[in-house]
């Protein structure tokens, strides 16, 4: 199984990692926080029916994480400091969305100008 091996903060509003096979890659927060696993904002199924289809709400904070915890040998439990903490990423979910939503150079050196031109 691949595990990522650090979880650093960028900046205000990139996440980057560095996993187990060496992959190197940083993803925005809101992505993260976008793709929260738990039945709150994905939504809930009973049987393979809909039960709840999830509901995502803008509060501050929302795409602010305040702490990322092992959850056992499998997985993050992300707390954002919005006080939402219900969602656990799987490993292989987490390194799905760190290849998929994979930020370039470009981007990265773009959003620190952007971060560094407003403080």
């Amino acid at each position: 199984m691949l595990r990522p091996l650090s979880l650093k903060r960028r900046n205000a509003a990139v996440l980057c990692s560095t996993w187990s096979d060496g992959l190197e890659s940083c993803i925005l927060l809101s992505d993260l926080r976008d793709a929260c696993p738990c039945a709150h904002c994905s939504g809930e199924q009973i049987m393979g029916q809909i039960v709840f289809p999830g509901m995502k709400t803008l509060a501050p904070g929302m795409n602010d994480i305040a702490a990322l915890t092992p959850v056992g040998n499998y997985g993050i439990q992300a707390s954002w400091k919005d006080g939402h903490d219900t969602g656990i990423y799987s490993f292989d979910m987490l390194r799905s969305i760190f290849e998929s939503k994979r930020l370039s150079q470009q981007t990265l050196d773009d959003i620190d100008h952007q971060l560094s031109s407003h403080t």
